[in-house]
């Protein structure tokens, strides 16, 4: 993938309001990568992390880390 397509993909995002609130329920970055493949862009979930951080088309790519469960102990 080119970043260009992603930044094509974002500028998408913001002129569409629908795919912003898909974009915005999305959990994870192969989501994201999902909704920007069916539109007929080349994104990954990898290529969306390594994006994180950095704007294009007024849309800044943020990665949230949300807590892992972890298996406990039962007695």
């Amino acid at each position: 993938m080119t970043f260009e397509q992603f930044r094509h993909f974002l500028s998408r995002v913001q002129r569409d309001p629908a795919l912003r609130r898909q974009v915005e329920e999305a959990i994870t970055a192969d989501e994201v990568a999902r909704l920007a493949q069916d539109l007929g862009f080349s994104v990954s979930g990898s290529d969306i992390l390594r994006f994180s951080g950095q704007s294009a088309a007024g849309v800044r790519v943020t990665r949230i880390d949300h807590p892992g469960e972890y298996p406990g102990r039962y007695y």
